[in-house]
């Protein structure tokens, strides 16, 4: 697997799934409560929040390995406030995973309705911290220049570029 900008690349997945999971669980806990789902369709819920957190965690990683290279660039205070921000993004999205099983196996009744409650509450939390998350990460990038760190003299790195002999073709000028 390409290692050079995997942060980048995966850190997408929990932001979005961090954006979503207070509607769907929000709505499905809605639909569950009225009856129009079965306890079931709860298992999607706590599937799609195992994969914010487990992503999160693979981001997380993915941060702390590319952290030393960016360092030459970027004071190391808007780095740590980013990854502070990452791991208490990560920790409360499995902490949110953990109440959201309980529904699955509390018995009907007022301590499942609180624990489906109190899921969808965290969602928003998750959220909030998603955001802190991203916009300390988009500081890092556009405001302190972190993208510095992989940019090569011209602009284009070794491995991207295309040999001429390659585009000898499309030089020609046939009409």
């Amino acid at each position: 697997m390409d290692q050079l900008l995997f942060h980048p690349k995966v850190v997408h997945l929990p932001m979005a799934l961090a954006i979503l999971m207070p509607l769907i669980a929000g709505g499905v806990a809605f639909a569950w409560w009225r009856g129009w789902f079965d306890r079931r369709v709860w298992v999607i819920v706590v599937l799609l929040q195992a994969a914010l957190a487990g992503s999160g965690l693979v981001a997380m990683n993915a941060g702390e390995t590319e952290e030393e290279r960016v360092e030459e660039i970027v004071p190391e205070r808007y780095i740590e406030a980013h990854e502070e921000a990452a791991e208490a993004f990560v920790w409360a999205s499995a902490i949110v995973l953990a109440l959201m099983v309980l529904p699955l196996v509390l018995p009907e009744g007022l301590f499942r309705t609180a624990a489906a409650v109190g899921a969808c509450l965290g969602t928003l939390l998750v959220f909030g911290l998603g955001y802190r998350t991203g916009e300390a990460g988009g500081r890092l990038v556009y405001e302190h220049g972190a993208a510095q760190a992989y940019v090569t003299p011209g602009g284009v790195m070794q491995e991207d570029r295309i040999p001429l002999d390659e585009h000898e073709e499309d030089d020609t000028d046939e009409e």
